[in-house]
């Protein structure tokens, strides 16, 4: 395994471009821009800030703000994958053969989980969804927003706050938040038909958009529709079964068949001067069908009877989002603004396999279906919030005080529907049960859970001098199922000179354990025949799978009630505009976490003194032969630095030259691994918490360290020419248990282009994304990384591995 490269000399190559670029200021300065083409760092923000007049440039914590104009530049129609072209310490893996996992992909920032990220809607919760992630990929064990769900053309731009913002907004901001703003009035709107395939000649991918706005009652108000419809076909990066080769590729290993439908909707309406009716919706439909294992006809799981030359089961996921958030707002004859607001949002995936069968069903009943229906996950999250702020004149300070509190109820339930009773069929003959590719969910499995908190916060903030601003929040909460937790915040910011500033801040932070998290459960069971049983065990039924943490066996195995992970950020950074064209900022940060929840690894219970030990507890059900539970199993650190800097050439009649360097480098650590329950010592288990697959990857090096984008937008007339260089840093795969399986993978660069051309409303575009088809290294042959050369490349790469993607696009707008 290649050592890591040293931090400090990785950062050398951003560091020389931006100062090849300050460099540069001197002979651009008797041609400055105007301030109109400089870059527009006077947007007002709304994410992190409860004044109504902090902007990009004046932040005290590190934002950036993406405009829709920038994510329709990334040439993507998906809003994760455009913000990791974006901002470096966002990463947006694609993995594949995980079950549904790739149908509701996880984002993740700073190498954090992806649950450890807040993500807003105009300022409100976003509620998470349904999958929760059980594989060994990234974001294992996380129950994430799917932000696939919000359509871009609903957005008018987005924040994203790179600090941890808890005691502003309450549980999942350790990571950051991402605020997504949606567009807003009657005027303004746009149609947009894409489409393009990937170079190996699959993939194909079409999607058509419109935005437009109605006036209501005179301009009194408006409503905003956002239309989205799309279709993706599969890719297959699959090779030949090694044992098998006569068969060719029998396997599909690539992005899966997608068709999508959303509607957002998005409305305002002044009912006073001074109070406004505001509400806005989504409704999503996303039909996803995923791969699991070819099984080949020598394979055991096989059914010639059904399927000579062997089957692939597919595994569908029918996905349904739906949110609303309404309320009022306004503002008093003395100055105080408020916002009374009720949300409600749900995910519901209903799960299916396809051609597949059940063996067991098949050998008892001389049949078996080849589509189950495997049963139904669904989360659900309602609040209800009421915000004040007011700017106070305090007499012995220079500025005003900007004064908010709040409080909010939460709501959050969770659901598991079983499946037919043909998905999850065992019978007794000792035949593989279940269905083939993903069994259904048992009724054991089966149950509907709920919680509630109630929240209370107040955020003080001001410029104490006309240099120095200053904020301060505290945030109390109360959940039903966990106790009470407060979060602090403190942030400052000095501006030397109008163009130099030092910023900092320190917070307390906390998230929740989701409720998927304590209480999901999947069981897949075996029947063991007389002659086959493990040693103390009579011949039955045995299940292993995914229990939750307070149900009856874990308890009894050191299983607990999921605490809160608690978290400590640090910040401290500069920003730098040496003259109008040029602008930079730097921050290094650390990030520490208490208690992470991580799903453990599997136990083994079939020895008889384990079952004794069951049966003498209550349990003489004892048909258990493993089980995994989630846990606060360990401490972690995050350390890293994130440097943007941006310049604009003017080349008068020549056109200009949009350039942004973004760099983010990021180190994960565990620092603790809590040690065994004592009962599991007791009994000999050797329980280990989790595996070195997440101590030393999922959780630390198996994202990689540091990603460099360095983009280029020149516009000329009715042309343009947008460029984007990335490079992703290496990536080690750990094995479970054995090191020597280990691989490093090294790191890749990637070029994306696009040409653009404006006519009248109409703007044509045609781009390639991954221009010299770059591909991860291979997963190694010699070391079996490939599943026998089935699976060459790595679930964990963090640009997928589907090679050149070229596109046209066409716009119209006015």
């Amino acid at each position: 395994m290649s050592k890591r490269s040293n931090p400090i000399a990785s950062a050398w190559l951003p560091a020389a471009v931006l100062l090849a670029l300050a460099g540069n200021v001197a002979a651009q300065d008797a041609a400055q821009p105007t301030p109109a083409k400089a870059k527009n760092l006077s947007t007002v923000i709304v994410t992190g800030t409860r004044a109504d007049n902090r902007t990009e440039s004046s932040s005290l914590t590190p934002i950036d703000v993406v405009s829709a104009k920038v994510l329709q530049q990334t040439g993507t129609s998906e809003l994760s994958t455009a913000l990791a072209r974006i901002i470096p310490s966002l990463t947006f893996p694609r993995p594949s053969a995980a079950d549904t996992a790739d149908s509701q992909r996880p984002a993740q920032l700073r190498g954090l989980s992806p649950d450890q990220v807040l993500v807003l809607v105009d300022g409100k919760r976003w509620h998470p969804g349904a999958i929760i992630v059980t594989n060994g990929v990234l974001g294992r064990g996380s129950q994430a927003v799917d932000l696939n769900t919000i359509p871009m053309a609903a957005i008018d731009h987005i924040e994203v706050l790179r600090d941890g913002a808890s005691a502003q907004y309450g549980s999942d901001a350790i990571a950051g938040v991402i605020n997504v703003v949606l567009k807003k009035g009657a005027t303004g709107g746009d149609v947009e038909l894409s489409g393009g395939q990937y170079s190996a000649g699959d993939g194909q991918i079409w999607q058509g958009s419109a935005n437009f706005g109605l006036p209501l009652n005179n301009d009194k108000g408006w409503l905003r529709f956002s239309l989205q419809e799309g279709n993706q076909n599969i890719t297959n990066r699959a090779g030949v079964d090694r044992r098998r080769p006569q068969d060719g590729v029998r396997q599909r290993f690539g992005d899966p068949a997608v068709r999508d439908h959303n509607l957002f909707l998005n409305s305002q309406y002044d009912l006073t001067p001074g109070v406004q009716l505001y509400a806005f919706g989504h409704y999503g439909k996303r039909d996803s069908t995923s791969t699991a294992f070819f099984r080949s006809v020598d394979n055991s799981n096989s059914a010639p009877a059904i399927y000579p030359d062997g089957y692939l089961p597919l595994e569908n996921s029918d996905s349904t989002d739906q949110s609303l958030v309404a309320g009022l707002r306004g503002k008093t004859s003395g100055g105080w603004r408020w916002d009374i607001s009720g949300n409600y949002g749900a995910n519901r995936v209903s799960y299916a396999t396809e051609n597949s069968v059940n063996r067991a069903f098949l050998n008892d009943f001389g049949s078996s279906p080849t589509r189950f229906h495997d049963g139904i996950l669904k989360a659900t999250q309602q609040s209800f919030d009421i915000d004040l702020a007011k700017e106070l004149s305090v007499g012995w300070l220079p500025n005003p005080v900007t004064l908010a509190f709040g409080t909010e109820y939460l709501r959050q339930s969770y659901e598991i529907v079983a499946g037919d009773p043909a998905s999850y069929y065992v019978g007794t003959s000792g035949v593989s049960g279940g269905a083939q590719g993903f069994g259904g969910y048992q009724p054991a499995n089966a149950g509907s859970h709920a919680r509630h908190s109630v929240a209370e916060y107040l955020s003080l903030e001001t410029n104490l001098t006309d240099r120095l601003g200053t904020s301060l929040a505290v945030r109390h909460e109360d959940y039903s199922d966990f106790g009470t937790t407060t979060s602090g915040s403190l942030a400052g910011r000095f501006d030397f000179t109008d163009r130099f500033a030092l910023r900092a801040s320190a917070s307390t932070g906390f998230r929740a354990p989701s409720l998927a998290q304590q209480f999901y459960a999947y069981t897949q069971s075996l029947y063991y025949g007389p002659g086959n049983a493990p040693p103390g065990l009579a011949p039955g039924i045995y299940n292993t799978g995914l229990v939750g943490a307070t149900s009856p066996i874990a308890l009894l195995l050191g299983g607990q009630p999921l605490k809160p992970e608690k978290s400590r950020n640090y910040t401290a950074g500069l920003v730098w505009n040496p003259v109008d064209p040029l602008t930079l900022s730097v921050d290094v940060y650390q990030i520490t976490i208490d208690n992470r929840v991580t799903l453990s690894s599997n136990l083994a219970i079939t020895a008889p003194a384990v079952q004794a030990y069951l049966a003498a507890n209550g349990i003489t059900n004892t048909n258990y032969s493993s089980i995994a539970y989630f846990t606060n199993a360990v401490d972690t650190r995050t350390r890293g630095v994130d440097l943007v800097g941006s310049y604009l050439f003017d080349f008068g009649q020549a056109g200009t030259l949009q350039t942004t360097l973004s760099y983010n480098y990021n180190k994960n650590k565990v620092t603790d691994v809590k040690p065994n329950p004592a009962i599991l010592d007791s009994l000999g288990l050797n329980l280990k918490r989790i595996d070195r697959r997440d101590q030393y990857g999922l959780l630390a090096d198996t994202t990689p360290r540091s990603k460099l984008i360095l983009n280029g937008l020149y516009s000329v007339g009715n042309w343009s020419l947008n460029g984007t260089l990335t490079r992703y840093d290496k990536f080690t795969a750990y094995n479970s248990s054995n090191p020597t399986f280990d691989q490093t993978y090294g790191s890749k660069w990637l070029l994306d282009l696009a040409l653009n051309y404006s006519l009248d409303r109409w703007t044509f575009s045609l781009g390639a994304d991954n221009v010299f088809d770059t591909y991860p290294d291979k997963a190694s042959a010699a070391l079996n990384n490939d599943n026998n050369g089935t699976f060459p490349y790595s679930v964990f790469s963090p640009f997928g591995f589907n090679g050149a993607y070229v596109y046209g696009k066409l716009a119209y707008r006015w």
